[in-house]
């Protein structure tokens, strides 16, 4: 059959319009083939896990292939990194995760087994929660001044939970307890959920952890608020001071949580994830849930949060060699 070359001329035009009906929603469920994993290097409950299961089953929409969440705790969150870190290089493998402990690492640990700025593949960043002060309601404080006071007059008695040796929250602990000239005794479990849970039930007394996963028991009653970190308060807990109010230092400390691929996997798929994300963080049922829970919505540029990891990893770095804080 002989195309004459008006008739071929309207295929061509049909193929182009074709194509532009694949943007942007169609062309994003086109760069993926395989199932996708998000890695949350934490135990179940916490923030980033609580996000993971937010976020996957709209990506999983969004890209047409199942999307699982895989919890791998330990080691400060390297155990989770590092696998995403040595997962095949085809963008089907990704780690959301409180981006302050892979700044923090490689100040942690002497001999990380992956590294962190050239192993995994910045995508965006995702949220930003801020650290919740909290104790256990037998203690018998009632403010900051009052925790202050305690912890003055008892001298390494406090038992101050966090998510694990070298997280973010533990190094602010640190780096509190000296601007405040107190003592505490830092312990550490596996993740920010287990943390929140042995202040719940009385085994140590005081938290510094990420408002998602917090607040809830503050609001319950099981837990005592305190203080937030950052200058703003939150609709979740408006009673709650802000640690600028409270006259707390690390006003500016919290759960950065952001979204890492495998580095060296197509450009266009970590770009077909970024893209989507950032629609998926557009939705107002997930900014309102994400609001709900005390965090804010950040989404942004996969070199936004390229950028991020460069100076926070220098930042942290010379407060862990200050404080001579030891990844375990």
């Amino acid at each position: 059959m002989t195309v004459t070359r008006r008739e071929a001329l309207a295929l061509a035009c049909g193929a182009l319009a074709a194509a532009a009906v694949l943007t942007p929603a169609a062309a994003v469920a086109q760069a993926f083939d395989k199932p996708v994993r998000i890695i949350v290097p934490y135990a179940p409950g916490g923030t980033s896990d609580t996000l993971a299961r937010i976020i996957g089953p709209l990506l999983q929409e969004k890209i047409g292939q199942p999307v699982v969440v895989e919890n791998k705790p330990g080691a400060a969150g390297n155990i989770g990194a590092d696998a995403v870190a040595k997962a095949n290089k085809d963008g089907s493998t990704y780690l959301l995760t409180d981006v302050g402990t892979v700044a923090s690492a490689p100040g942690l640990f002497s001999e990380l087994t992956y590294k962190p700025l050239e192993d995994l593949a910045p995508v965006t960043m995702v949220m930003f929660s801020p650290y919740v002060l909290a104790v256990n309601p037998a203690l018998e404080v009632k403010d900051v001044a009052g925790l202050i006071e305690y912890a003055k007059a008892n001298p390494g008695k406090l038992a101050i939970a966090n998510s694990g040796i070298g997280g973010v929250n533990h190094i602010t602990a640190v780096s509190m307890a000296k601007e405040l000239g107190i003592q505490w005794k830092t312990v550490p479990y596996k993740g920010g959920a287990a943390a929140t849970q042995a202040v719940v039930s009385g085994e140590s007394k005081v938290i510094i952890n990420g408002a998602t996963a917090t607040l809830p028991f503050v609001t319950s009653g099981q837990l005592r608020g305190l203080a937030i970190t950052g200058t703003e308060r939150v609709s979740a807990a408006p009673d709650l001071p802000t640690f600028t109010e409270a006259k707390l230092p690390s006003a500016d400390a919290g759960s950065w949580q952001g979204l890492l691929g495998t580095a060296g996997s197509p450009p266009e798929r970590i770009q077909a994830v970024n893209a989507a994300v950032n629609e998926i963080l557009k939705r107002p049922e997930v900014v309102d849930r994400i609001k709900q829970q005390g965090g804010r919505v950040v989404g942004g540029a996969a070199d936004d949060l390229k950028t991020w990891l460069a100076t926070n990893t220098e930042r942290w770095g010379k407060i862990i060699a200050d404080a001579g804080i030891k990844g375990q």
